[in-house]
Parts: C-alpha cells; sequence; structure tokens
C-alpha cells in the first residue's frame, strides 16, 4: 500500500460518508452484477460493468481530489484540462473517456507512484463494494492503451493483434465502429469478466492510425521502448511504455497534435510521436 493510500484509509471517516451518499444518489451499484439498467438501455454487458467502474472512480476522484495529498494530482489534471479542453471533436480529438483513463487509471502520483484507481481499490471494502466489482476495477487500473493491427472480423468480433508482441484478441467494439483488415487501432482494451463474456471490450473510441504503415510504428515502439526507463522484458517495456509514456503527456501530445479528422464513432489521426514534421499541427502548438 502507498502513502497515499494509507493517509486516505486513515482520514477515510471524513469524507467515506459523502462519497457513499453520492453513490446511493447517482445509483452507481456496489455489485458487478447490477448492470440491468445500461443492460436494458442496449450496452454490452461487459462494457456496462465498465462503464460503471469509470462512473464510480470519477465519484471517487471528485471527492479525494481535494486533499492536501492529492494536490499535485489535482494540479496536473486541471491544467491538462485547459490544455487539451477534452470531450471529443470538434472540440478536442481527446475523448472523455481517453481522458479519464489517462487521468484515473495511468497518471502517478506521489513517491509511491499510486494513481487514484489504486487508491480506489484500498478502501473499496471500507465502501462495501463487493469482491467481483472490486476484480473490476483492479482489471481497468492494469489495462492500458495499446497499437493493434485489425486483423478481420469472427462472429461480430473484431479480432486485433498486437504490434511487438502479436497478441490476439476478439473484441467489441463500444463505439460501434467496425473497420476494416489492415488498419492501425490505438485503443484501450478492457478484459472478460466472469460469465458476462469471453471477449475483450473497446473502452474508448478507436483512434485510426493513418498514413503511417505497420512496420513505421513497430518500428517507433521499438525505439521509443530504448529510451523508456521501464525494466523487465519486451513486453513489460512495451507495457509501461503504451500506459505511461515517455513523459506524463506523451501520449495526450500525439493525440493532440496527430489529430486528422473524425466521424461519430471513430477518431483518425496521423503521423508518428517523434517524427514531428509527420504530425499535423505541431505549428499551431507553437
Amino acid at each position: 500500500m502507498g502513502e497515499i493510500s494509507k493517509k486516505l484509509k486513515a482520514e477515510f471517516a471524513r469524507w467515506g460518508g459523502r462519497l457513499r451518499q453520492q453513490m446511493e444518489r447517482e445509483s452507481i451499484p456496489k455489485d458487478v452484477h447490477d448492470m440491468q439498467a445500461l443492460v436494458a438501455e442496449g450496452h454490452d454487458p461487459l462494457h456496462a460493468v465498465y462503464i460503471f467502474v469509470q462512473n464510480l472512480t470519477s465519484l471517487f476522484a471528485e471527492c479525494v481530489s481535494v486533499l492536501p495529498k492529492l494536490l499535485p494530482y489535482y494540479d496536473i489534471v486541471a491544467a491538462a484540462e485547459d490544455n487539451y479542453l477534452p470531450g471529443g471533436p470538434p472540440m478536442s480529438p481527446l475523448t472523455r473517456s481517453y481522458f479519464t483513463g489517462w487521468a484515473f487509471f495511468d497518471l502517478r502520483f506521489g513517491d509511491d507512484l499510486e494513481t487514484i484507481g489504486s487508491c480506489l481499490l484500498e478502501v473499496s471494502n471500507r465502501l462495501g463494494i463487493d469482491a467481483d466489482m472490486k476484480k473490476a476495477i483492479r482489471q481497468y487500473q492494469e489495462s492500458r492503451m495499446g497499437i493493434y493491427e485489425h486483423c478481420g472480423m469472427t462472429g461480430g468480433r473484431i479480432h486485433l493483434r498486437e504490434l511487438v508482441t502479436d497478441r490476439d484478441f476478439s473484441c467489441f467494439s463500444a463505439s460501434g465502429y467496425q473497420g476494416r483488415p489492415g488498419e492501425l487501432w490505438y485503443v484501450r482494451l478492457c478484459p472478460p469478466l466472469f460469465d458476462l463474456a469471453d471477449y475483450h471490450v473497446t473502452v474508448t473510441t478507436p483512434y485510426i492510425l493513418t498514413g503511417s504503415t505497420k512496420t513505421d510504428w513497430s518500428a517507433y515502439l521499438e525505439r521509443a521502448m530504448l529510451r523508456g526507463k521501464g525494466d523487465g522484458d519486451e513486453e513489460q517495456r512495451l507495457h509501461d511504455l503504451l500506459k505511461y509514456g515517455l513523459s506524463v503527456h506523451h501520449w495526450n501530445e500525439y493525440v493532440f497534435l496527430g489529430f486528422h479528422h473524425a466521424q461519430f464513432d471513430a477518431i483518425f489521426l496521423t503521423g508518428i510521436p517523434d517524427v514531428k514534421g509527420s504530425l499535423p499541427h505541431v505549428k499551431k502548438r507553437k
């Protein structure tokens, strides 16, 4: 347990009741199987679970970000809100689902490199969150964005293969975008849970990478992994690069600078992060 999580547990009596009341007011379930409302609205059941995880984590972040120990975190996120204006096109290429995934589960703070998601996991028992929902939170916390090649469809599921690792994933696209073989997707996948699904779900609107080949992107990832600070084997170094970047805003900057165009179910980017001349908005950023 990190130092900030310990402080949050110690101060739980001061703000835990308020958070529980907010959860009740906004109908945030503490049981992973209590998803009937979203499913009835037409949501995929696995996607419904992760929507609730996002909503719960958002409430938690709102509650704890004002605590003194969390002020450095709040300052980073507030500045990023002003800088990137997340919300999706036409305002910004950073969608809300992409931005909150970064802010809640990837952005590390404190000496122990904690996240909002890891802090929530530490106090989840005191919030009355059941073991299944806790597992769903942990799965989201462990997830990351990735770069994948679209390799066709089977039975309505999209087959994605990750660059570098060649790991295969059968996926449900929550935005409805189906794409076509050969496309490169920059997207966050969350894994199956219990008996709800045997596939992954894309919890962000897919970013479709155009203007560069699979070879170009594989070469970039290899270069960037060499520059990264991560240890371990190739898969771990790739994980660290895609989850944390080479700097706090590494991937936020790429999405912002690489935006090309968008449609309702997908966003299209172009260029390679370390080839500045390939990014259409570099001059505007200066």
